[in-house]
């Protein structure tokens, strides 16, 4: 018993002792305590430091992103501003026909025209304009793809210009003007398509201006025409080159005086000459001269076109034939019968070989409407009456559009 009591004992004073070896004094606590501020102000440096540099980090992301998306605003801008300036300085426009013939038992529809205009200006006194047209749907057979016009103006003077390039001569009332919401009848008339002949587009050099209010004037020089008397034909429409590498041995002036002076009323007087049409297959020259006079008017609901046109060729060769004179003329009223709704008559007559006294004249009566859906789309049905049987009866249908 004795022996388990003081085995306690033994076990009990052990067991203080190491507690109290275990346990530091107050001055081993202090170090502790001090060390431990120590590392605990060393973490709080760190700390700070890392604080700053993610603040410095994010200051210089902010900064690179700013940069980024201001550089993208200005190239955005930049685009824009190019594509605005594009915008407002180039324009687009065209105009287009499908036509319905009904002649003598053929019937016949075509998608005549396809028109594309193209246009930039350049600064306020340099301007290009461009003509670009489909025929028929496609190149095949009849169809083609034509360059109607494509030229530089430059305006040299106030109320004076210039082109460069390749331009619609100056003659008549449809060559330059032939958006079919513009005249009546689904075919143009036949004296300006078989004698000016419309639509004719030749390259050169056009002075073109107002010599007093009203009164303006065209003055060019340009390639001409080439009738291939090889090939036996006559007509002047046969002789237009539509400038494919055109023969230029040969070239043509034409000079126009037009007055519009009065409200609604436009005259017109066209010259032009050519030395030799046949571009050098003849011997001797077939020097031509074009006149073609024509008057429009327009009052109210009422409308008035007349024009006469002729060709005097020299030579034997067309002497022969009688297509030493080719001459024709038109006139043709009009009324508006509402807004929206206007008719027509049309007598012509048209020779390509007037200098034959024994041949005929093309003579016929055209009647017809006219249905604007809109200012710049319209609808057509004309018939057209031969005189003594010298042109091809026919119905015809049509719509045209012009923007």
């Amino acid at each position: 018993m004795l022996k388990k009591s003081f085995l306690a004992a033994a076990i009990g004073l052990a067991t203080v002792s190491a507690q109290a070896a275990e346990t530091p004094s107050m001055e081993e606590m202090w170090k502790l305590i001090q060390q431990q501020q120590a590392e605990i102000k060393n973490l709080k440096s760190q700390l700070n430091q890392a604080e700053t540099k993610i603040e410095e980090t994010e200051v210089k992301v902010a900064a690179t992103a700013d940069a980024v998306e201001q550089g993208a605003v200005l190239a955005s801008n930049s685009k824009l501003a190019t594509l605005a300036s594009w915008a407002e300085k180039t324009s687009i426009g065209g105009y287009g026909e499908h036509h319905f013939n009904h002649r003598d038992g053929d019937d016949q529809i075509d998608a005549h025209r396809f028109v594309l205009f193209f246009g930039h200006q350049f600064r306020d006194d340099l301007r290009f304009f461009s003509e670009l047209e489909v025929e028929h749907a496609h190149t095949g057979k009849e169809g083609k793809v034509e360059l109607e016009q494509a030229y530089i103006e430059w305006d040299y003077a106030e109320k004076h210009s210039v082109q460069f390039g390749q331009f619609l001569i100056p003659v008549g009332i449809l060559n330059e003007t032939h958006e079919p919401d513009t005249f009546y009848g689904t075919e143009r008339n036949p004296v300006e398509k078989n004698i000016i002949p419309a639509t004719w587009w030749e390259a050169g050099v056009q002075l073109h201006g107002e010599v007093v209010p009203g009164l303006s004037y065209n003055a060019s020089v340009h390639s001409g025409l080439k009738i291939d008397t090889d090939a036996g034909k006559f007509k002047v429409r046969d002789g237009r080159q539509g400038n494919s590498e055109a023969v230029a041995e040969d070239w043509a002036f034409t000079g126009r005086l037009k007055y519009t002076g009065i409200a609604g009323l436009e005259l017109g007087l066209t010259l032009q000459h050519q030395q030799d049409v046949t571009q050098g297959i003849l011997s001797d020259d077939a020097d031509a001269l074009l006149t073609e006079v024509h008057a429009s008017y327009n009052a109210g609901n009422f409308g008035l076109r007349a024009l006469w046109a002729e060709w005097d060729i020299e030579g034997d060769y067309f002497e022969a034939l009688g297509a030493d004179s080719q001459e024709g003329w038109f006139i043709e009223p009009s009324y508006k019968l509402t807004e929206k709704l206007g008719a027509f008559v049309r007598y012509y007559e048209y020779n390509n070989t007037a200098g034959d006294s024994s041949s005929e004249d093309n003579e016929a009566w055209q009647y017809g409407v006219n249905y604007w859906l809109h200012p710049n789309v319209v609808l057509k049905a004309d018939v057209t009456d031969s005189v003594d049987g010298a042109e091809d009866d026919s119905f015809n249908l049509g719509v045209g559009w012009s923007f």
